[in-house]
């Protein structure tokens, strides 16, 4: 089937996420994490000379350097990533090229493994208006909450959200003025209500949702049945001890991939696993 060519942005700005192949994960310890950040901020290093907005329009802050790029925010996931990323004078694609390349290259050596870490095209969509951009940030940002990671998003230390709430923060590397200054000229102000945006409960639906939505392979009660049977046959583990203590890896792996692929509701999913629906529903896939 032929790729279709990835929709541009006017304003150049992008929300990307990326994942592993066959959806592992892609940060294994807090030092993977820690070296993905340092490669975001070491191939960000430009200079800013500000930004101007004009109504129901994203624009792009001017980069003095050429080739460089810039990003809004972020979030790390064990097993995904999100970025919202101005490509500035340089290309998404190659963007993207290089910050998986880079890391990669650190996670093979470390791990001792060959190959490709990342999928080869990631997922992408156009930001084109102001309310949009506020709304990608605040679900970037509160991507750890709804995994029932943490309770407020002040609480992960793998998301831009304190780049925000706090001037000082080590990671100065973030763009934060284009969407303070939406909310307000005011730079106290914006912050505070950036704060209490980020708290109001919302039904955005993003990437990795409408990606799910996209990859329902397995059809009704049956479908779903016969594939956990079979994906815990290969695990060498039988359904009985699944939610034992030490198959909880497992286990969770398995939600996530029904969770994604199958149609059945969350109340269906526990149903068949024999789990409250609560357990299903915190987990993210």
């Amino acid at each position: 089937m032929p790729r279709h060519m990835r929709g541009l942005s006017r304003s150049k700005i992008y929300h990307v996420m990326v994942r592993a192949n066959e959806r592992k994960n892609i940060f294994l310890d807090e030092d993977d994490k820690t070296r993905y950040i340092d490669t975001l901020s070491k191939l960000t290093g430009h200079s800013l000379c500000g930004a101007e907005t004009t109504k129901g329009q994203c624009s792009a802050l001017h980069v003095k350097s050429e080739k460089k790029f810039y990003i809004h925010a972020y979030c790390l996931m064990d097993n995904h990533a999100h970025l919202l990323i101005n490509e500035g004078e340089d290309e998404i694609a190659r963007i993207m090229k290089r910050i998986g390349s880079s890391y990669a290259y650190y996670f093979n050596r470390k791990y001792g493994r060959v190959g490709h870490l990342f999928q080869d095209r990631f997922k992408s969509e156009a930001v084109e208006d102001d309310g949009y951009l506020l709304g990608v940030a605040r679900y970037i940002h509160n991507n750890p909450v709804k995994a029932g990671i943490v309770k407020r998003a002040s609480y992960y230390p793998w998301s831009s959200y304190n780049a925000y709430v706090d001037e000082g923060s080590f990671r100065s590397f973030i763009a934060r003025d284009l969407i303070l200054d939406i909310i307000s000229i005011d730079r106290k102000k914006a912050v505070e209500l950036f704060i209490e945006y980020t708290k109001q409960k919302n039904t955005d639906e993003f990437l990795d949702n409408m990606e799910a939505n996209k990859e329902k392979t397995i059809t009704g009660y049956k479908g779903a049945n016969d594939f956990m049977h079979k994906y815990i046959e290969e695990k060498g583990i039988s359904l009985s001890k699944l939610n034992e203590k030490e198959n909880i890896v497992i286990r969770n792996e398995l939600i996530s991939q029904l969770k994604i692929c199958s149609d059945l509701s969350i109340r269906e999913l526990g149903k068949l696993l024999n789990l409250n629906r609560g357990v299903v529903q915190r987990l993210k896939p």
